[in-house]
């Protein structure tokens, strides 16, 4: 927990840290409310730093994509919390407010109308950054608007939105409220031409939504998608789990309420498959384990949906290799975004990989 801090350093923070913060000279902590204080110290020094990255990452996008999108981060709201600690106090039930960017083409007619694709970020906890920035050049020059919610749970916006976590729960309505807020708030978008799409957690938020609300959505695609969460738990151990096993996330371990894992997962919702769906998976993945992805495509065949996916062999990248800047990458990008053209129509599709990187290279 202590970075490898050499002793005599960590000893005189320590010194320091209990002079600075107020204990009594006479006052002999034990070393256990030591540990624990220091701990809470660096826990809260995370959080800050995590906002200060999110804070300059925010200004790189409008160096790496502003010359050719509109770009906003607008602050919305989604259901209450998933838990509170008293619900009898002022504002406890309040809707959750969280902020989600907005991408829309610089060169489009405010008069007529344009796709919309939702696109949320992966990682249990994450934030949207710009290590999506060929993907967004890329959808913007097609023509679509792009929200990217940052969900409850996501790292940057301090410890309290930090612990309102709830994976594949309540996370899914913010995705779809910044859906919802696009189309009320948006007048290009065109709400007969939505689309999902989403990579690792994103792909299980993705899959989630368009399970949950089968008609608000015209096509999806899930990359390398967490798709049973009880697979995964099981084979990323116990460092992995504990994340689930917090108070202020689900509470209790697979042991104790299976069921709220199964309720969690795409698997078990694949009977409301209702619009065209593409999914990839790498067989090298060390993330997202291929056995995974591929239990997902086994469910939806056992419930005679019609889907189309991908397994691909040993792909260069692993869990990344088809949102990474390879040959076989960009390749494999134009395919989703040739799928997604089918369906959603926008105005300037990609026809060859040189389109491709025209548009998402400077």
């Amino acid at each position: 927990m202590y970075y490898n801090t050499p002793k005599p350093i960590l000893i005189i923070i320590i010194m320091l840290i209990f002079y600075l913060t107020g204990y009594s000279q006479n006052e002999k902590p034990s070393s256990e409310s030591i540990n624990e204080y220091i701990d809470k110290k660096f826990e809260a020094l995370d959080h800050r730093l995590d906002e200060i990255e999110k804070a300059v990452d925010d200004i790189l996008w409008y160096q790496k994509a502003g010359d050719i999108a509109w770009i906003e981060k607008v602050y919305i709201t989604g259901p209450p919390p998933a838990k509170v600690k008293d619900s009898t106090a002022r504002g406890a039930l309040n809707p959750i407010k969280f902020w989600t960017y907005v991408f829309i083409p610089k060169w489009i007619n405010r008069n007529k109308k344009y796709p919309l694709l939702v696109l949320p970020h992966g990682g249990v906890h994450a934030n949207f950054t710009t290590y999506y920035t060929h993907i967004i050049r890329e959808l913007i020059a097609q023509g679509y608007i792009v929200v990217a919610p940052e969900y409850r749970g996501s790292t940057g916006y301090g410890k309290e939105f930090y612990e309102k976590i709830d994976y594949g729960g309540l996370e899914v309505e913010d995705n779809h409220s910044a859906k919802n807020w696009a189309i009320e708030n948006l007048d290009p978008v065109d709400s007969n031409r939505v689309g999902a799409i989403g990579w690792s957690h994103g792909g299980l938020i993705t899959l989630m939504t368009i399970f949950r609300y089968p008609n608000d959505y015209k096509a999806a695609f899930a990359g390398v998608p967490v798709s049973d969460l009880i697979m995964r738990l099981k084979y990323h151990g116990e460092s992995y789990q504990k994340e689930f096993y917090a108070d202020y996330h689900i509470g209790k371990t697979m042991q104790e309420d299976s069921m709220e894992y199964v309720k969690r997962s795409p698997v078990a919702h694949v009977e409301n498959l209702r619009i065209p769906l593409l999914i990839h998976t790498n067989t090298n993945d060390d993330d997202v384990y291929v056995e995974e992805v591929e239990h997902l495509i086994q469910k939806l065949k056992e419930a005679n949906k019609t889907f189309e996916y991908e397994i691909f062999q040993n792909a260069p990248g692993g869990h990344s290799f088809d949102r990474i800047d390879t040959k076989l990458a960009k390749q494999t990008r134009l395919k989703i975004y040739k799928f997604l053209a089918k369906f959603l129509n926008p105005p300037k599709p990609f026809k060859s990989l040189k389109d491709l990187e025209n548009a998402g290279y400077k």
